[in-house]
């Protein structure tokens, strides 16, 4: 197994699956919120994704709040909570490690929604939509003309 990994590599299914138990884990601590700082148990957190390092001693934290990108302040106060969130996630994940979690805000809802605005845009509407109509049946005109 080599040493060194490429930044480009795809995640193994360890660092996915392992991942995706932090997510769980941290999931549920926000839904029961069993959280000693009571401005974090109040806040609404969606965990959206976590990315593992291939050594899985840390995680990026993709968070969200309930329908909103993750604002300056919901980070601060979640990294201020970090060493909580590691124990927990740490009682939960048998790993060999208690993972180092580094949040960072969820913005693939707002470039979603961006790319769906530019969409609905009257100049990319009026491109896409000979396009689409040319795709979805044959030209009559090249019928009639071959012998």
């Amino acid at each position: 197994m080599p040493k060194h990994i490429a930044k480009t590599a795809a995640p193994s299914q360890r660092m996915l699956r392992v991942a995706e138990e932090v997510r769980h884990a941290l999931s549920s601590v926000f839904a029961r919120g069993d959280l000693r700082d009571p401005e974090l148990a109040d806040a609404r957190v969606t965990v959206t994704e976590v990315r593992a390092s291939p050594d899985l001693k840390h995680m990026t934290v993709f968070v969200s709040r309930l329908g909103a990108t993750a604002d300056k302040a919901l980070l601060d106060l979640l990294r201020r909570n970090q060493l909580e969130l590691r124990r927990q996630v740490a009682r939960t994940v048998r790993l060999k490690f208690a993972p180092e979690l580094h949040f960072q805000a969820d913005t693939a809802l707002d470039h979603a929604m961006h790319i769906d605005a530019l969409m609905r845009r009257p100049e990319v509407a009026r491109d896409l939509g000979p396009r689409e109509a040319s795709l979805g049946e044959p030209d009559m005109e090249q019928d009639d003309q071959t012998p």
